[in-house]
């Protein structure tokens, strides 16, 4: 073998590492672009979570006034039933005294 031979041979084993090389690099931007791509996703999930967090914790809020509401309402609904068996009990004893008045003439 001539040394220009293994000069050729030398060359052409640089152009395939410098290729590769090349290759590597190209793939190595690739994974950044890739995973900056993943961090703004994760960045933006992170925020949704916290909108949803801020949602969830104004949903507990409704709810326990709408609880507390209800609970009221039932006390207002039991104070009227009350009442309304009081007024039916007066009634009939008004009835009775009205029948008892005019059985009198």
């Amino acid at each position: 073998m001539t040394n220009e031979e293994f000069q050729q041979i030398v060359l052409k084993k640089l152009e395939t590492l410098e290729t590769g090389q090349e290759s590597l690099a190209i793939g190595q931007k690739n994974l950044e672009e890739r995973q900056k791509n993943l961090e703004e996703r994760q960045k933006n999930l992170e925020i949704g979570q916290e909108e949803i967090k801020k949602d969830l914790k104004a949903v507990i809020e409704q709810t326990a006034d709408l609880t507390e509401f209800r609970e009221e309402i039932n006390e207002k609904i039991d104070t009227l039933i009350e009442d309304l068996n009081t007024v039916e009990i007066v009634t009939s004893k008004n009835w009775n005294d009205i029948a008892k008045l005019k059985s009198v003439k």
